[in-house]
Parts: structure tokens; sequence; C-alpha cells
């Protein structure tokens, strides 16, 4: 067996074609640790028929952002300049719960790399189990099924990490450089919402969020920043103020100058470029904003990807 590590970057994934859409849809809806739709045996089934009426209104977002989904490029750059940063003892790979490629598909990559030391990074950097909860359940399904012995560790938030903050922070300053210097710019940290009874159950997604942003603005003190929850979808009760309710009540309180700060996402994908540079851009437009304006996704950041070296290495320790 090889001696090298790997790294395995675990995201959420998303459609590479209009036609991947619906199937994408199918896969999210059946995962029941992010939504329970009836018994178990049925969710399958129930979560096609869904996905089937919902495509066509998804796809046409995709359309607008080109087509497809650009999570799977963004991913695989991250984990190129991450390998890169770690050095020889390390190969990196990616794995998307909903899409490809998949987790079962990585390990096997893995595999036949002669790899048995797994390093799994979640690529949420906050912890909640619809999301890195639900990559960890199907890495262990996987494994157990393939019956292989790997040596796996796991690192499953870093919210708090110093150079995380330090990320966000420098994406943040780029976006205040777009504004006048002598505008009052106020910031909008926009984190993916989750339905109010994962937090009521002990879910810690909410706390993490809400540490993120105060690390982030003791570098930004004197300028006003607010916080809302974006993505919704479903009749349940959602985490409050949504980002929509937040923009129209900074608008009708006299802001003419907001920064939105994507949170919870570390890449460009459909949350970042049509729900809030198109959707959300427009309401701005209508609410009457002076500039509207989003801070750039880490992405392949060379401060994230320090980060993730770090949170790497740290693990070997």
């Amino acid at each position: 067996m090889s001696a090298k590590t790997a790294v395995l970057l675990l995201q959420m994934g998303g459609p590479d074609s209009i036609d991947a859409v619906q199937p994408f849809l199918t896969n999210l809806f059946s995962d029941r640790d992010i939504i329970r739709i009836g018994p178990a045996f049925l969710q399958p089934l129930i979560a096609r028929i869904i996905a089937r009426r919902r495509a066509p209104k998804v796809e046409g977002y995709y359309e607008q952002i080109g087509g497809k989904s650009p999570i799977r490029e963004l991913t695989d750059a991250q984990a190129r300049a991450l390998e890169e940063q770690l050095g020889e003892e390390y190969r990196c790979f990616v794995a998307m719960r909903y899409w490809h490629p998949s987790t079962i598909e990585a390990l096997a990559a893995i595999r036949k790399e002669g790899i048995n030391r797994i390093i799994a990074l979640s690529l949420y950097p906050h912890y909640s189990r619809a999301t890195t909860g639900s990559s960890f359940n199907e890495l262990k399904r996987v494994l157990a099924e393939a019956g292989v012995q790997f040596q796996v560790s796991t690192i499953d938030r870093f919210y708090d990490h110093p150079r995380y903050i330090d990320a966000l922070a420098e994406k943040i300053r780029e976006g205040i450089e777009q504004f006048h210097p002598l505008a009052d710019v106020e910031i909008l940290f926009s984190a993916h919402s989750l339905p109010q009874s994962f937090i009521d159950g002990g879910d810690p997604y909410l706390a993490h969020i809400e540490e993120t942003v105060r690390l982030v603005m003791e570098r930004f003190g004197t300028i006003t920043h607010h916080l809302a929850f974006q993505s919704r979808a479903g009749p349940v009760k959602w985490l409050e103020p949504s980002t929509e309710a937040m923009l129209e009540h900074l608008a009708a309180h006299g802001s003419k100058n907001l920064l939105v700060v994507p949170l919870s996402f570390v890449s460009d994908h459909i949350e970042t470029l049509y729900e809030i540079d198109i959707q959300y851009a427009k309401e701005a437009f209508k609410l009457g904003y002076a500039k509207f304006w989003r801070s750039g996704s880490l992405n392949a950041s060379p401060a994230f990807i320090d980060c993730l070296a770090d949170l790497v290495r740290g693990c070997e320790k």
C-alpha cells in the first residue's frame, strides 16, 4: 500500500448539465438526513415525484448561470491547490453527496492509488446533520458496504479557524473596496437556511454561524452588520429573518449601500450566482439601493487553501 495520505473533500455537488437537474434533485430529496418524507421505503418514490415537479423551475435558474453548477470544477480546483500546498505525501480527491464523483467513486479512486489512509474533510465550515452529517453518514455506509479497510480521520467543522476567518475577511475587504470611500456601507451575512426544528433538536449550525459572524466582525468593528438566511424551501418554519425580508427591512430603514457576504458557502454555486447575484440583486434595485454587491466566494483563494492545509496538517498531529 502507498504511504501517501488521501484527503477526501466532501461537498454537496450540483448538476453538471440541464439534463442532470432532475436526477440531482431526486438524490437530494431522497436524503433522510435533510428531509423525512413519509416512511423510509416510500421516500425514494416521493423524491422522484417532487423532483419531477420542481425540475422545470430549477432548470430555468441554471440556464441563467451557464446551464450547470460550477461546483465540480471549483472543488476540483480546490483539491489541486490543496494537493500542491500539502506536498508529495498527500493526494486529494473529491466526493459529491448528490452528484458525481460520488462517495463510492471517490473511494474507488483512492483504492486504485493503493492508499489506505484517508482524511475526510468537510467543505461545510459550519456543522449540521443536514450537510456534514449527511456526507459522513454516506461515507460510513459506503465503507461498510465496500468491505475495504481504510484508516479514516475526519474534520467536520472549521467555522472558527483563524485562517478561515482571515479568508472571509479578505473577501469582505475586497467587496468594500467596490463602494465609494465615503459610502456608508452595511454588511449583510447571508447563510443557507435550516428548518428551525433542527436547531430546536440540538443542531449546532446556528451557533456556529453566529460565532463566525462575531469573529469576522472583530475585524470590521465600525461597520453595521446583519445576519439573514436564504434558500428556504417547503412549508415548515425556517431560520429567520430571510434574506428577502432583511433586504426589505433595511431598505425601509434607509440603507443604501449593501455588501452581501455569502456565509456557509465556500464555492460559487446556484445560491450565490443565481439567488444572490440575480434574484436578490433585482429585488435590491426595485427597493432603491444605490449599490448592491456580493463579496467573492472563497473558491480556491490562497488564504482559504492555506486554511484547508492547516486543518489537514493539524489532523496528522
